[in-house]
């Protein structure tokens, strides 16, 4: 009997291999079908503008199954963060300044002083920051109410102190903070404290150079802590702590108020006020002027420290003006940096070219210093509403008006100024805000100071602008110098604002530091110091 079993074998392989066949088959039509249902992937083209880049898809991408408000949140949460870093690190830049400004002023005077020159640059950044933590802050911010772009600072939201003038209110003083208490203890009211007091830093070393070679270093101390936690804050209240300056806009129409983007009136005028009246209490170095009233040159000893020193000062500067958007997601940063560097630049051609071919025969490098840092604190208050070819000619008359106010200080007005910071901070702190309240395009400001539409100067159709400019200009000197005078008398009263002559003569470094600058370099005392006619 003959087996059909291999037979039925080979018909049953042959059946199931036709069975996986079809089912492959049917499956591969079915992944065909849905490979059609879906839309094709398209690679990404590059983007060398970056303006593709991060859009809604990405958190879409990252975040699926979160609700709308919790990726709202989380973009929220970047936004500040964003703002914040930027802040800081604008803040680190303008700290570094004061490294800058060591330089200029040590530079700029005689090496027998260098120590003590310096040392005053050191001294302001402990004292400031302790009385601006302590109350300045407080006086100056307390009463601010929230800054959205930090996440809202709550705490800052005190009554002020305030009178009433016209059926207006007048908010004059800030009433919470101090020494940064729990009620601010907050990473956004971190941020603006640090920012603010590298601003108030800089306003209070002003002084210190039209001061130097001749000012007793503890009297210089106690001036400090008044400056710092008194002085500027109270004005710096009324322009940025929302106080009756910045209202002028809401309660009288006068364009937005006292605007100033980044400080020609709340540090360099607050801080050039201080210098003219302290320059002019303290009085003249011994040999700068001779019987008949005519002024001696007292050269100082180092110009390429001068010099490094300015630029330290025009690197810093971004920060100082770009920072002051406190928002690294306001993109007009660019703007204001192109501003800065081209006002800068302007400033010092012409400071140099002034000097060259109308004051004297030969470029002087000192002035080209301060032409360049004139051009800076010229477009300090202007730099986020104007264009670059406004900033040109802002930054340009800066750097004439700082020559000129230079020569003026020193031979009509008679106040020794060793580095001119009357003329670069308070001339050009002055013009810095003028120069706002004639070039701002409305290109930018939109609701500032509470104010609707953007801020726009007199050339631009509204001329209360620059008339609010004014007002703050002339309160800044009338309630600065006052409260100067009286800071200077009464650290005469305690201390004595003045070295005495011989000390002088000598170099206040082993007087009043006891170390010198300079070790193991001989100096002609002599030779550098002019004796009168």
């Amino acid at each position: 009997m003959i087996s059909h079993r291999p037979k039925t074998l080979r018909r049953w392989l042959a059946s199931c291999v036709a069975t996986v066949a079809l089912v492959s088959s049917f499956g591969l039509s079915v992944a065909a079908l849905a490979d059609e249902a879906k839309p094709a992937v398209v690679a990404p083209a590059p983007d060398p503008s970056g303006a593709n880049t991060g859009v809604a898809a990405d958190v879409a991408a990252t975040d699926n199954g979160k609700k709308l408000d919790e990726v709202a949140k989380e973009l929220g949460h970047q936004k500040i963060s964003i703002n914040i870093v930027w802040t800081l690190l604008a803040a680190f830049l303008i700290m570094f300044m004061q490294a800058g400004f060591a330089m200029v002023e040590t530079g700029l005077t005689r090496a027998k002083n260098a120590s003590h020159t310096a040392a005053m640059n050191v001294l302001i950044y402990p004292i400031g920051m302790l009385a601006f933590w302590a109350c300045g802050f407080a006086f100056m911010f307390g009463s601010v109410g929230p800054v959205a772009a930090l996440g809202g600072t709550p705490g800052l939201a005190s009554p002020p102190l305030s009178f009433t003038l016209m059926g207006k209110p007048f908010e004059i003083l800030g009433t919470g903070g101090f020494f940064l208490g729990p009620s601010v203890y907050d990473v956004g009211v971190m941020t603006l404290f640090i920012f603010q007091m590298v601003f108030m830093d800089t306003a209070a070393t002003i002084p210190t150079g039209t001061m130097a070679e001749r000012w007793k270093f503890g009297a210089y101390a106690i001036y400090g802590v008044i400056a710092c936690a008194f002085i500027y804050p109270v004005y710096g209240m009324w322009v940025w702590g929302g106080g009756w300056l910045a209202d002028l806009g809401t309660n009288f129409g006068l364009g937005h108020g006292h605007v100033d983007f980044a400080g020609s009136s709340v540090v360099h005028l607050t801080g050039g006020v201080m210098a003219f009246v302290g320059g002019k209490m303290l009085g003249a170095r011994y040999g700068k002027y001779n019987r008949d009233g005519s002024a001696n040159v007292i050269p100082g000893h180092n110009i390429p420290m001068a010099v490094f020193g300015t630029f330290i000062l025009a690197f810093g500067w971004f920060g100082f003006n770009a920072g002051s958007t406190i928002a690294g997601t306001d993109l007009r940063i660019s703007v204001v940096a192109v501003n800065t560097m081209l006002a800068s630049g302007a400033g010092g051609l012409v400071a140099t070219l002034w000097m060259w071919f109308v004051r004297s025969d030969k470029p002087d490098t000192s002035m080209m210093c301060n032409g360049i840092l004139a051009g800076l604190v010229g477009i300090t208050a202007p730099c986020a509403f104007v264009s670059p070819s406004a900033a040109c000619l802002i930054g340009a008359l800066a750097g004439l008006f700082a020559v000129e106010a230079v020569y003026f200080v020193d031979r009509k007005l008679k106040i020794d100024d060793p580095v001119g910071a009357i003329a670069v901070h308070g001339v050009n702190g002055i013009w810095g805000i003028i120069a706002l309240g004639l070039f701002a395009d409305g290109t930018y400001g939109e609701g500032w100071n509470g104010v609707p539409g953007t801020v726009k100067g007199l050339f631009y159709g509204d001329a209360s602008q620059l008339l609010a400019g004014v007002i703050g200009v002339l309160a800044n000197i009338a309630y600065v110098a006052p409260m100067a005078l009286g800071t200077f008398w009464l650290t005469n009263k305690l201390v004595g604002n003045r070295v005495p002559l011989e000390d002088e003569i000598e170099g206040l470094d082993i007087p009043e530091m006891g170390a010198p600058g300079y070790v193991g370099v001989a100096m002609d005392k002599a030779s550098e110091t002019p004796i009168p006619n």
